[in-house]
């Protein structure tokens, strides 16, 4: 078996659904007595290898704007007497059970127009099962998505001027069936005037109705929409007429990028090319909302990907480097990620669980290509790209949650609870490790490889042979990889024990752990910390002045100047300052962030210490900082006589 074997395409790959071990549900108890007239749950069907018959019909009404309900009537073919639909609960991109379901309402089912009683499962509350009346040779389910008004609880997909239309938090499905052995005949109405893009065939757009082609409910899924009021198509392909950049807006005059930032996207794309040396898509559609209305999202899918960006992302170009990297590392996913796939995330259907032991690839190497495919494309600039990387560094060489947490473990972080924000981050770990500490371990791995092959072979070698094996253009049917494969393919590059590599890196914890920051100085750059940032290090990071992380150990946010990112065991968490508190003086001073950064300078002297006095809602404390380090603010210092790998790295490609 050649080392990327796992599988010779998606329908081998989905091996859980051929056995009932793939079962998504927990196994049943004995039979319990008939409580209340409902009768107990059957078992769900485990998904197979057939196909369901006939297509569904899926209608979908998102023009209810004031209400942001999201309307759906679905003709579901049958062909039994019991059916179980399923509402997804496992997300592509999410790598956690984070279906919405708790925004599903309204479900009622008829057939032959009269009304089916339907009841929850009492184990998978995901699971619907429906007797379907003798005769009938279809039932039709109706119900609603109730998205949100606000970010609190659920990202916003609906405002007055755009829809952000993800299909998979708006449907049912047959249980006991493969994403991919399941038909869908999608339609969606739009509010009046609109425009969308996305990836799926459109057949027709009229008056409002836009159809397409019918599809498997596994690319259904993969291929959300943006629509809006204000909307623009752009070709940024210059090798053909393949990739485009959809953009809706809040308002019309957004819809501006000019011809100079239209070519840094295509110079990303180009620069893709280059490094991966194939595409694995038909077609490919950049989905950006620029807005403050609609939630933020960057969510990768195998020909699309949905984005956001602040109104002025074009119109304020200037101000807007740091959000550049986000559709350089969307893109990268439709090889990472979506082409090439984990083999423990390629499962058969959108419940059976997803298992995350390789988001350190997945998202980590995916990162890692994020940032220099924006350096190479020109969206930022060299030094732009280090003052990303300093950040970086900074951030992981500080953080003690290393102690008890290795870097392997942070991948079970989604499963755990989707992206819950903690309230001391540095100690807990999570969600940004396995994509930015794991990306510093990549970074180590493309300068050891420069370095052992005196700069012959680099990490592009790995990814043009993994993510595109030989064969493969054109293709986009996912193929799954294992620790093995990734190890075999690193070898095959530079002959290393790579295994031993990754594994250190990936498990060590405890007092010796340390940041994986070899590759900073094999690159040619260390890591130092100044306690001014010069122009270019300010623009990049517009919430310098109130970072305090590497000094006092907090940062401050807000009108407020609420004290949060309270580094663990730093000073401010030794004189026992917790979440929660707001800064309101600094000595005999009302606070501001450019007083306690006077503060900190002239605590230096190490004359007196700096003084704090907080409020916690009907509280009020005063706390004495005994602290003599100045500010300190990260920075890559370039190694005379060494080197220059990391800017090699961030260099445009040329063939």
């Amino acid at each position: 078996m050649s080392r990327l074997a796992v599988s010779a395409c998606l329908a081998a790959l989905l091996i859980a659904s051929a056995s009932p071990s793939a079962a998504q549900t927990t196994p049943r108890g004995p039979t319990t007595p008939d409580i209340g007239g409902f009768p107990d749950s059957p078992q769900i069907p485990a998904p197979t290898q057939a196909t369901y018959p006939g297509v569904i019909k899926y209608e979908v009404d998102a023009t209810d704007l004031d209400h942001r309900v999201i309307s759906v009537r679905q003709t579901i073919p049958v062909a039994s007497r019991s059916l179980t639909l399923l509402y997804p609960k496992y997300l592509p991109g999410n790598h956690a059970d984070s279906g919405p379901i708790q925004l599903f309402a309204g479900l009622t089912i008829t057939a032959n127009g009269q009304r089916v009683e339907w009841r929850r499962d009492a184990v998978d509350p995901y699971a619907f099962h429906i007797d379907v009346p003798a005769g009938a040779t279809e039932i039709v389910a109706e119900f609603q998505w109730l998205t949100q008004s606000d970010n609190a609880n659920w990202r916003v997909v609906m405002t007055p001027s755009i829809v952000n239309m993800e299909w998979e938090k708006a449907l049912l499905y047959p249980a006991g069936y493969r994403s991919t052995g399941i038909t869908f005949a999608p339609s969606i109405k739009l509010p009046e005037g609109w425009q969308y893009g996305v990836a799926l065939e459109t057949t027709s757009f009229e008056n409002g109705v836009a159809t397409f082609a019918p599809v498997d409910l596994y690319t259904l899924v993969d291929s959300p929409m943006f629509a809006g009021a204000h909307y623009r198509r752009i070709d940024i392909d210059a090798a053909g007429d393949d990739v485009h950049l959809n953009i809706v807006a809040d308002n019309a005059e957004n819809l501006a990028p000019t011809d100079e930032q239209i070519g840094l996207y295509t110079n990303m794309v180009t620069q893709a090319d280059r490094l991966f040396g194939s595409r694995h898509y038909d077609k490919y559609e950049f989905l950006l909302a620029l807005t403050d209305q609609l939630g933020g999202i960057g969510l990768e899918h195998h020909r699309s990907s949905e984005n956001t960006a602040g109104p002025n992302f074009f119109t304020s170009w200037n101000a807007s480097a740091g959000n550049r990297a986000l559709l350089p590392h969307e893109y990268t996913h439709s090889w990472n990620g979506k082409f090439m796939r984990p083999a423990d995330e390629l499962t058969a259907n959108y419940n059976v669980p997803t298992e995350n032991s390789l988001l350190w690839v997945y998202e980590g190497q995916t990162e890692y290509w994020g940032d220099v495919l924006s350096a190479r494309a020109g969206l930022h600039t060299k030094t732009q790209a280090l003052i990303g990387l300093a950040d970086r560094a900074a951030f992981y060489q500080n953080q003690p949650g290393r102690q008890w947490r290795n870097l392997q473990d942070t991948n079970n972080h989604n499963l755990l609870g989707y992206r819950i924000p903690g309230q001391w981050p540095s100690w807990m770990r999570g969600t940004g490790d396995y994509y930015d500490e794991a990306a510093l371990m990549w970074l180590d791995a493309d300068t050891l490889i420069r370095e052992l092959s005196r700069d012959r072979k680099s990490l592009d070698d790995f990814a043009r042979s993994f993510f595109s094996p030989e064969g493969t253009n054109g293709s986009w049917t996912p193929q799954g990889y294992t620790f093995a494969d990734v190890v075999a393919a690193l070898n095959a590059v530079q002959p290393y024990d790579w295994a031993t590599f990754l594994r250190t890196r990936l498990d060590a914890a405890g007092p010796d752990a340390v940041a994986p920051l070899d590759g900073l100085e094999r690159g040619g750059y260390r890591l130092i910390y100044v306690e001014e940032p010069n122009a270019d290090e300010k623009a990049m990071s517009s919430n310098w002045g109130s970072d305090f992380r590497y000094s006092l150990g907090f940062s401050l946010t807000g009108a407020t100047l609420r004290i949060g990112a309270i580094q663990w065991g730093g000073p401010a968490f030794e004189a026992g300052i917790g979440a929660g508190w707001d800064l309101i003086a600094v000595g005999d001073r009302v606070a501001t962030a450019e007083v306690l950064r006077n503060a900190v300078t002239a605590a230096k002297s190490g004359n007196a210490p700096i003084r704090l006095i907080l409020r916690q809602g009907q509280r009020i404390r005063t706390v004495e900082l005994n602290y003599t380090g100045g500010l300190r603010y990260p920075r890559l210092e370039r190694i005379q006589g060494t080197r220059d790998r990391i800017g090699e790295i961030m260099t445009a490609r040329s063939r």
